[in-house]
């Protein structure tokens, strides 16, 4: 059960996770939605799938998140060629001291960006999966625990451009959030363009709270109440996409665990000490949609998973 938590804490925090979204929009402009759902995510100990067109600061938003919580930041090209020792690391004999010695790779940094993801092969993609899953990677038989806070945000371009390898369901599943940033209004655009007009802003970009502080942040998140009936309600949205005739796969117990977490998130974003209908509502989008598989005919039919989201959201709403 969650602890009472005081007053001053959830002020202190949100005036913490406030200065960690007006920092990221001294670089990312006109996107704050965005920066926040990516910020809960983090929160919530999740990991992020950035999918959209090249150009939109997906790349940026990362390097921003991690700069602004003092994290340490690692990118990932995936390519055709990458193998999964490039991501974990390998052992290399050292003729010296006759040893093996560990060469760690990309993957043990606090925020790791991986770059188009859909890119690499199946199996360098597969490669992320333990770390991803369980916060450690295993190297010829010996695991190496991954530092803390440990977040992946992977970006990949609409599968429908040449080139690329489509996530399978077992890997988007690992993902607690996908978000598509899309492309900026004019006025934000504008403003872009005069603030990079003489450097780019993320060079002058600096932590706002250290990563220590932002560690009992999501231990805070624990503890952000959660009534039994709006655990009832989780269930009952994740488990009548599993009913849902238009749908061939429904979203998986571990969607429901990503619900509870980003929903207790983003209660404390918003400055609350417990998490309201209207939270769940708002997430259930993004959360749910990239764990569901349309069926063949009902593609062709034109329905979308939003709208299923959404008739689902409308039914269930009726026994909350």
């Amino acid at each position: 059960m969650a602890k009472q938590i005081a007053a001053a804490k959830i002020v202190e925090a949100k005036e913490k996770l406030d200065q960690i979204i007006a920092n990221i929009e001294k670089v990312i402009i006109g996107k704050k939605d965005i920066i926040k759902l990516a910020l809960a995510a983090m929160l919530a100990e999740g990991h992020i799938l950035l999918e959209d067109v090249p150009g939109v600061g997906k790349t940026i938003l990362a390097r921003s998140l991690a700069i602004s919580v003092g994290c340490s930041f690692n990118r990932i090209q995936f390519t055709p060629d990458l193998l999964p020792s490039d991501i974990t690391g390998v052992s290399i004999y050292n003729q010296k001291t006759n040893q093996f010695e560990f060469r760690a790779g990309p993957i043990l940094a606090q925020v790791v960006l991986a770059d188009e993801i859909n890119r690499a092969t199946p199996r360098t993609q597969a490669a992320l999966l333990e770390s991803m899953a369980e916060k450690q990677l295993t190297v010829e038989g010996k695991s190496r625990q991954l530092p803390t806070p440990f977040l992946v945000v992977a970006t990949q371009n609409p599968i429908e451009y040449d080139g690329t390898f489509p996530l399978p369901e077992a890997q988007l599943d690992r993902f607690l959030i996908k978000l598509k940033p899309g492309y900026p209004d004019q006025d934000a655009e504008a403003k872009m363009l005069t603030a990079l007009r003489l450097q780019h802003p993320i060079e002058q970009l600096n932590a706002v709270i250290t990563a220590a502080e932002f560690i009992e942040l999501q231990k805070l998140c624990k503890n952000i109440y959660l009534a039994p009936k709006l655990t009832n309600y989780i269930v009952n949205l994740v488990a009548k996409s599993r009913e849902h005739s238009e749908l061939e796969l429904g979203a998986s117990p571990r969607a429901s665990i990503a619900l509870l977490k980003i929903s207790q998130a983003w209660a404390l974003l918003n400055g609350r000490d417990y998490v309201l209908p209207d939270d769940i509502k708002a997430l259930a989008q993004p959360v749910m949609a990239h764990r569901l598989l349309i069926k063949a005919r009902s593609k062709l039919r034109g329905v979308n998973k939003g709208r299923i989201i959404g008739c689902i959201i409308n039914v269930v709403k009726k026994k909350l």
